[in-house]
């Protein structure tokens, strides 16, 4: 299993050749005396996924603490899109250097970073990417960090098929419907699916949380009891796909892959009840967000998309 760490003193030397040919650049009022002040803004920290990305964020600053200052902040749930757009005024309204954010809504929070951003703010969207046309409509542009979440989906999605027979019946499980990110993971499972030949026969949202996912999978069970594969979009709704399949005796029966690799879905992995997920490296995402910013503070330029690694975890490497 492949890993990366942001080494920010590579960044901060290559920053200037990076920024040279970014456009559109935007003038930053004089840097503020003393160090950078960085928010990190993360959706619900009651996922897992989100409690990793803080600590590595956390460990990241403590390492570059002569650098800047951290303030992180997540919101109550999944789809706490006002609580989220409210801690962006608030960071606003205490003036911070930067911005990173992996938003719970890929349009709705686009109208406050926008603000934040014409306030002298840098913004940087990590995890969750914003939506082209909205960012086109209000006229900005916000640099990307973060996975392809399609070719993630994909990728788990064909290692799926490799232990099914073309046919065979399958549902996705989808996060947020607002979310860039969960139609990019529907849209990956979709396209590994089609070119294997199998049925999708249900494709339905569980809102990214393991209780809503349980529910879903119980009914799809009572409707579908053909089911042989339940591709989640993300481990938290694996986890409650696999506690729907276990009370209902079907854990030996149905196939399940999911996305983020988050702890509680190695064990799962080792010993079957879960057959793969995806890596897409929480920590080091929110390191290499708030990487990017600095690197944008100092040049004084707007940096391009960049993209991250992604890696299948399967049995043979689960954590």
């Amino acid at each position: 299993m492949k890993r990366f760490s942001p080494l920010i003193a590579c960044l901060f030397t290559l920053g200037g050749l990076l920024l040279a040919s970014c456009e559109p650049r935007v003038v930053r009022p004089a840097d503020p005396p003393g160090k950078f002040r960085v928010a990190l803004i993360m959706k619900s920290l009651a996922n897992e996924f989100f409690q990793t990305m803080e600590k590595g964020a956390v460990a990241h600053q403590q390492k570059f603490s002569d650098v800047y200052d951290l303030i992180s902040q997540g919101i109550k749930d999944e789809l706490d899109v006002n609580g989220q757009i409210q801690l962006v005024e608030q960071m606003i309204a205490q003036k911070v250097s930067a911005i990173v954010i992996a938003p719970a809504d890929s349009k709705a929070l686009v109208a406050v970073c926008k603000k934040a951003s014409e306030s002298g703010i840098i913004v940087v969207n990590i995890d969750n990417r914003f939506d082209a046309d909205v960012l086109a409509e209000k006229g900005i542009t916000i640099p990307f960090v973060g996975p392809d979440n399609r070719k993630g989906a994909r990728m788990v999605g064909e290692y799926l098929s490799k232990r099914l027979k073309p046919g065979d019946p399958v549902a996705i499980i989808e996060g947020v419907s607002t979310a860039f990110n969960g139609q990019q993971r529907k849209l990956g499972f979709e396209d590994a699916m089609r070119e294997a030949g199998m049925k999708v026969v249900a494709s339905q949202s569980a809102q990214w949380e393991m209780a809503r996912a349980h529910d879903v999978v119980s009914a799809l069970l009572a409707e579908h009891p053909d089911l042989k594969a339940l591709l989640c979009a993300n481990d938290s709704m694996a986890l409650g796909a696999v506690a729907a399949l276990k009370e209902t005796g079907k854990q030996k029966k149905v196939l399940v892959v999911g996305y983020d690799s988050i702890s509680a879905v190695g064990d799962l992995i080792r010993n079957g009840e879960m057959l793969a997920t995806v890596d897409q490296h929480a920590a080091e995402l929110a390191a290499f967000g708030i990487d990017y910013a600095l690197m944008i503070l100092r040049a004084n330029g707007i940096a391009v998309d960049r993209e991250t690694e992604i890696d299948l975890i399967t049995s043979a490497d689960a954590p």
